[in-house]
């Protein structure tokens, strides 16, 4: 079986963008899922290792970020089934 891939697309401050694909990092649990959670919402940067080079995004810089696939687990708090209505 394949592993999963994920789509992350971090959208900056200054209106670009830019979109990676990797490998799910995460586990399946939902404790180890909010524990991760938890950690990049307390970091100051978000660090991507691309092509053998590493990537260090401070989160100022960051407008917000869109991952795809949603896990099947999430934290506590986290708003379900929402739509984006312009």
């Amino acid at each position: 079986m394949a592993q999963q891939e994920v789509t992350g697309t971090i959208h900056f401050m200054d209106g670009s963008k830019v979109s990676l694909r990797w490998p799910r990092q995460a586990g399946t649990g939902s404790q180890i899922i909010a524990a991760n959670v938890k950690k990049a919402l307390e970091a100051d940067r978000i660090m991507v290792e691309v092509d053998g080079t590493l990537l260090l995004i401070p989160l100022r810089n960051v407008k917000y970020i869109q991952l795809s696939p949603s896990p099947k687990e999430l934290p506590v708090g986290v708003l379900r089934g929402a739509q984006i209505v312009t």
